[in-house]
């Protein structure tokens, strides 16, 4: 296996992110203040990567993949609960490659209609992401279709650590950056990028504690896979990869629960008029619950991936 921490360095990450940079948006950041949300003052950052094609971060690590790797004649496939799966059909379409897509019955139908819309052939089946991924790792065999992991891959972390770079370009004085935790690829690919030159906090729901569980048990280990963010926050595991990154570049990680993600979600709404799924709400929602408490004059980043909802 490849050592992440030589392989997904800020070098990398910036070549990667030079050979995608015409493919993606350079998402905008909204710039507010704790008083905003009735907290006590302090600067507020928030990076609206929702607003990426697709929804989501996961269009930079599906770029990353369809562009630095050869897709051979039976295209690509991909597991996903649903932002991943709309991301590599993206992709796919504006590179004219095949894709195939299997996601799970939890997966939300606004994904699975979008993921269709941009012309993926989708096969709904098994409760659970990790289902979808066997699947798909089937399909892969039989037809030589290049896999497209949405997490555990360095193509695909050196495509989320884009996100890193180009938010260090916009916010030089962000102090603290907090990203939901799903299989780990957002959060990996940003603190790789930082490498502590900004305190790197994961966010998880308590329902699918994925990182909280393998930091406890020194490697990636089954967790419950549980939440209202099921269908972007909670696969099975943490990646292989990503794992010794967050040991050694990731702060600390901290719990949500489900009703502090739906207040956020209520709260991006009705302050910002933003529309926010469950899994890209739950980083914002530590602030609101008081589970990361910033400093005074502390200037903290909130990422924001993940649109593919409807109000």
């Amino acid at each position: 296996m490849v050592n992440p921490m030589s392989a997904i360095t800020p070098a990398e990450i910036a070549r990667v992110h030079d050979i995608i940079r015409p493919y993606i948006r350079e998402t905008p950041v909204l710039h507010a203040n704790g008083s905003d949300i009735g907290l006590a003052p302090f600067p507020l950052t928030l990076k609206l990567e929702l607003l990426q094609h697709a929804g989501s971060f996961k269009t930079r690590g599906a770029f990353a993949n369809l562009l630095t790797r050869e897709v051979p004649p039976a295209g690509v496939v991909a597991a996903s609960g649903g932002n991943h799966g709309a991301a590599v059909a993206y992709a796919a379409m504006q590179r004219r490659v095949a894709a195939k897509i299997f996601v799970p019955q939890v997966s939300s139908p606004v994904k699975v209609a979008r993921i269709r819309d941009y012309g993926a052939d989708v096969v709904v089946g098994g409760e659970r992401y990790a289902d979808a991924l066997a699947a798909s790792q089937e399909w892969a065999a039989r037809s030589n279709a290049l896999q497209v992991h949405a997490f555990d891959q360095t193509e695909t972390l050196l495509g989320a650590g884009s996100l890193g770079e180009e938010l260090s370009e916009q916010v030089p004085a962000a102090q603290t950056v907090l990203a939901a935790v799903g299989g780990g690829g957002l959060i990996g690919g940003v603190a790789a990028w930082y490498e502590r030159r900004a305190c790197v906090i994961g966010v998880e729901p308590v329902g699918a504690p994925t990182l909280t569980e393998a930091l406890k048990a020194g490697r990636p280990v089954d967790a419950p896979a549980g939440s209202v963010a099921v269908d972007s926050l909670a696969p099975r595991r943490v990646g292989e990869l990503m794992f010794p990154i967050a040991q050694t570049l990731v702060d600390h990680v901290v719990l949500v629960e489900d009703a502090d993600i739906t207040r956020a979600q209520d709260i991006l709404w009705n302050t910002f008029r933003l529309v926010v799924e469950p899994g890209g709400a739950a980083a914002f929602s530590a602030i609101l619950s008081g589970r990361y408490i910033p400093a005074e004059d502390e200037h903290v980043v909130v990422v924001l991936s993940g649109g593919n909802t409807q109000r």
